[in-house]
């Protein structure tokens, strides 16, 4: 039902219609009686303003018929149960009853110790009855949403204590409602002319047999001239009934209230399903009854348990990853700063490995170079001087070669001193190539390095550059690797002055 639209209660009295209209705080209440009840009840609510698509409509109790039935003991669809058993109980015989009922409470159960079968209440009216309410709603533009009694709709208006056994009457005129309740249950209808009160406590009496009670903790009385003194003789406190808070708020606001307008506000003021709702299968809305709502309500809690086991363990783990982010964030200057710290640290280290190993293991030609210019004679040229961890390769001139082979050996560093290749001869000089190995008592001293993994090939003849040019003494060794190679620029004359 649209919000802004009002909740209309409809009921069909012998003569009349009786209307009450709710719109938020605002409560209509009127009374129909004319030959096209439709067109007036239409023209009427135009004339309020009053916009509704919907309407609730309650029946005259004397229209309907209520009883208490057993049915069998045995298993079986009780729906079916119950139409057999309207054919004993029905004043008259009619092909397709509307009806409905509700299981009665145990407490209200004269003998609850018996192996009887199952207590119902039912609900039985003519078919035409309830076309006819159709009618009259179809004509008025108003789509039916429920058909009951109007005076069990008296129970949307009390909030009864449920360990009370409480007796009801509703006066409409000299019509009488009566409600048995037990609690907040429905146990008993019944209707009567009381134009006495001998006649009204009579009348009580009886229905309280036709309900299997024998007395009961509260008599309430409504309606029109309410007040009912000889009541007292039931034997129970006679009181109006006790309203809820709403209710009493919609019976302040009420334009007119008498017998009939009360029946129709407590039909408009109905909610959810209905106790004994006559409406037809196929027009009736669906609505979901109180088990129907426990089981969404665990279904729904269900879904929710599972939806939480499933993303709740992620949103943690998320949580979780956001405090180490921010922590990594909040410590992640002191650790670049620290990295930065170790890498120089590393850099550092390296390079004093690098000093250390050049500085212990390295092959040191400047004392060999010095020796080489003291032994080699005046006449004798180097033009080069390869050094590595075996040896030394010397190229050069000399006036006889051969005289250089004893001087080499002489030396307290050089051993096994042998022409690399053949002497050649030139115009005045010999073209020389000599290799000799290291010391083996000086080894350490002059080259501590280890041999490194493959040998070096004696590297080709160097070219000579003209001797006249070069310094004397300015012999430079050379080998494979660049730090131990020194090529001379010219040739070096024997001695070179110290």
């Amino acid at each position: 039902m649209n919000p802004s639209s009002a909740r209309l209660g409809l009921v069909m009295l012998a003569d009349r219609l009786a209307v009450a209209a709710i719109h938020r705080e605002r409560v209509e209440t009127f009374t129909i009686d004319a030959e096209n009840p439709a067109a007036a009840l239409r023209a009427e609510l135009d004339a309020r303003g009053l916009r509704t698509r919907t309407v609730a409509i309650g029946l005259a109790r004397s229209a309907v018929t209520v009883k208490q039935i057993e049915l069998p003991a045995i298993a079986g669809e009780t729906d079916e149960m119950v139409r057999f058993e309207l054919e004993r109980h029905l004043p008259t015989t009619t092909d397709d009853p509307a009806f409905d009922y509700i299981p009665l409470p145990v407490e209200a159960e004269p003998d609850p110790t018996a192996m009887g079968g199952r207590r119902v209440l039912i609900c039985a009216a003519d078919r035409r009855l309830v076309d006819a309410a159709l009618r009259v709603a179809d004509e008025a533009k108003l789509r039916p949403v429920s058909i009951t009694v109007a005076a069990h709709d008296l129970l949307t208006l009390v909030d009864p204590d449920r360990s009370e056994r409480v007796a009801w009457l509703h006066r409409t005129g000299d019509t009488v409602d009566l409600l048995l309740l037990q609690g907040a249950s429905l146990v008993f209808s019944r209707t009567f002319h009381a134009f006495d009160d001998a006649t009204l406590v009579a009348e009580t009496r009886r229905s309280l047999a036709g309900g299997r009670w024998r007395d009961c903790h509260a008599v309430w009385v409504s309606g029109d001239n309410a007040a009912a003194g000889s009541l007292v003789e039931l034997g129970a406190p006679v009181t109006e009934p006790r309203w809820t808070a709403r209710a009493q708020q919609r019976r302040g606001a009420a334009t007119s209230l008498g017998g009939a307008q009360e029946l129709a506000l407590a039909t408009a003021m109905g909610r959810g399903v209905r106790p004994l709702d006559l409406i037809p299968t196929t027009i009736k809305p669906r609505r979901l009854t109180h088990g129907e709502w426990l089981t969404a309500g665990a279904l729904a809690a269900t879904i929710l348990l599972t939806l939480s086991a499933l993303l709740l363990p992620g949103y943690m783990e998320s949580r979780r990853l956001t405090r180490l982010n921010r922590e990594i964030a909040r410590i992640d200057p002191e650790v670049r700063a620290a990295e930065r710290v170790v890498r120089d640290l590393d850099r550092k280290r390296q390079l004093l490995t690098t000093v250390d190993k050049i500085g212990s293991s390295a092959i040191r030609p400047l004392p060999l170079l010095r020796e080489l210019t003291d032994i080699i004679p005046a006449d004798a040229w180097l033009t080069y001087v390869a050094f590595d961890a075996k040896g030394v390769e010397l190229t050069g001139q000399a006036g006889a070669a051969s005289t250089l082979i004893p001087l080499l050996e002489n030396s307290p560093r050089l051993e096994r001193v042998e022409f690399a290749s053949p002497v050649t001869r030139g115009r005045d000089r010999e073209q020389f190539r000599i290799r000799a190995s290291w010391e083996s008592p000086g080894t350490e001293a002059v080259a501590a390095a280890p041999p490194p993994p493959a040998a070096l090939a004696p590297p080709p003849p160097a070219v000579t550059s003209p001797a006249p040019s070069a310094r004397p003494g300015g012999s430079r060794a050379g080998s494979a690797d660049p730090i131990d190679e020194l090529p001379t620029r010219g040739g070096l004359p024997g001695r070179a002055p110290r």
